[in-house]
């Protein structure tokens, strides 16, 4: 059994739903640039020099954007921060479990047919 010791709330990681929204809105934000950089490859013309960066920024983006999505923001991993003040339960201190708890065993009679 693990030792119940509290939890401070500054030491709690993000919530799975806000880091889940954080990282799709940074992966939203680079495909937006990336459908922008192959909008501007096809409209703008005459093609130059920049036609080349718009077509690099379209093809490379996707993995950067996999990759900067992906990548932690450092708050995952627990702080260190010991609570200061405990409150105190008016309940008494719960009794301590039993060392083994009692096993029930069910076994399927054997039938005979009286037929």
């Amino acid at each position: 059994m693990k030792p119940h010791t509290p939890q401070s709330a500054t030491s709690l990681p993000r919530a799975p739903r806000d880091e889940a929204h954080t990282r799709m809105t940074k992966y939203f934000a680079m495909m937006a640039v990336r459908l922008t950089c192959f909008i501007l490859m096809v409209v703008v013309t005459p093609y130059s020099w920049y036609t080349w960066v718009f077509a690099a920024g379209a093809i490379f983006l996707p993995y950067f954007a996999v990759v900067i999505a992906n990548v932690s923001s450092g708050q995952d991993e627990p702080r260190l921060v010991p609570p200061e003040r405990q409150i105190e339960s008016g309940a008494p201190p719960a009794a301590p479990e039993p060392a083994a708890p009692p096993v029930i065993r069910i076994r399927e009679a054997d039938r005979t047919d009286e037929s």
